[in-house]
C-alpha cells in the first residue's frame, strides 16, 4: 500500500493496543504481507509504521478470524479473496463465521464462500429492515391499527362460553 504523508495515523504500538493483539504478532504480520500499514510503511531501522483507521478495521477482522479458530493460512485466503473480488473498502463487507466457513454476503443477497474460491452457497440473506418496512407499509397502505381487533390472532383471548350464553 502506498505511503501518505499528512494523514495522522496509528503507530504500531497504538494499532496492536487498540485490536487487542501483541506489537510481535502485528509486526510479523506486516512482515509477512498479511496486511501492511497503508499510510507509511517501515523502511529501515528507526522509521515507523502508521496505521489507518481502516487498517485497525482490517487488523481486527483478522483477529476475530484468528480467535474463531480458523489457521492463519485460511485467513490470508479469506483476505486475499476479499481484496481481489469486494470493489468498495473491505471493511463495508458482510462476513458470516459458522463454523469452518467464512461467508461473503454481497450487496445483492449472494452467499458467498471465501475459502472454496468464492463458490455459491444455496441460501438468501434475509433483510429483516426490508421485512419491517413491507409490513409498515402494508399496515399504513390497509388503514389497519394495532389497538383494533386482535380476536384473529394466535393467542388473542377468547371469551369464556359462558359468557357467550348469556
Amino acid at each position: 500500500m502506498k505511503a501518505t504523508k499528512g494523514l495522522k495515523g496509528f503507530s504500531g504500538t497504538q494499532a496492536a493496543k487498540v485490536v487487542g493483539i501483541s506489537y510481535r504478532q502485528l509486526d510479523y504480520w506486516a512482515r509477512t504481507d498479511l496486511i501492511r500499514p497503508s499510510l507509511s510503511d517501515a523502511a529501515g531501522s528507526g522509521s515507523r509504521r502508521s496505521y489507518s483507521y481502516t487498517d485497525l478495521l482490517e487488523l481486527r477482522v483478522i483477529k476475530t478470524l484468528l480467535d474463531a479458530g480458523f489457521k492463519l493460512e485460511s485467513v490470508r485466503e479469506v483476505f486475499d479473496y476479499l481484496r481481489r473480488e469486494v470493489q468498495t473498502d473491505i471493511a463495508a463487507a458482510h462476513l458470516v463465521i459458522s463454523g469452518n466457513s467464512v461467508v461473503l454476503a454481497a450487496d445483492d443477497g449472494e452467499l458467498i464462500d471465501v475459502l472454496k474460491r468464492g463458490q455459491g452457497v444455496l441460501s438468501n440473506v434475509l433483510s429483516l429492515s426490508t421485512v419491517k418496512h413491507e409490513i409498515d407499509t402494508q399496515i399504513a397502505d390497509t388503514g389497519t391499527d394495532a389497538d383494533t381487533d386482535t380476536a384473529d390472532e394466535p393467542g388473542a383471548a377468547v371469551a369464556p362460553r359462558a359468557a357467550l350464553a348469556n
